[in-house]
């Protein structure tokens, strides 16, 4: 899979009608997914790197990770199947007795909060990015900055 796999970044997070907008992409394509309002707020705590009151969902989840000496590898939005986005969540483990990498299916949204915590690469298939609407004219209308627009 890694031969067909391209980087991407999140470009910006805006909230929309829908919830929020996450726009993601490189210099070639942006495409957006939709999340709940709230997943896109947490995802831009992260993005920004800002301090929370009491620990997250996510967080937790770190925290787990990091007691069992497991860390996100990298995150990869697979495909687009009726209007839902699917992603792989790939985590590693390294101990004593070597390297393991888990694969686990997960919400894009999910992947991403994870991912941006721990400052892991993400990745879209080529078969995606191929696919997808190109929303780089929307994404140049309200300004690039990868942080959430209030």
């Amino acid at each position: 899979m890694k031969s067909a796999l391209v980087p991407i970044q999140i470009r910006l997070i805006f909230p929309s009608q829908n919830g929020c907008a996450i726009f993601l992409g490189n210099e070639e394509k942006t495409f957006v997914i939709q999340v709940e309002p709230q997943m896109g707020h947490i995802i831009g705590m992260f993005v920004r790197g800002q301090t929370k009151e009491r620990p997250l969902t996510h967080d937790l989840m770190q925290h787990i990770f990091k007691g069992f000496g497991i860390g996100v590898d990298r995150i990869v939005i697979t495909e687009l199947k009726n209007g839902t986005y699917f992603a792989r969540l790939f985590l590693q483990q390294e101990n004593e007795l070597g390297k393991k990498i888990v694969e686990i299916d997960a919400r894009p949204s999910d992947c991403l909060a994870l991912a941006t915590a721990q400052k892991r690469p993400i990745f879209a298939t080529r078969v995606l990015l191929d696919n997808v609407e190109d929303m780089t004219a929307e994404l140049e209308k309200f300004g690039e900055g990868g942080m959430e627009q209030d």
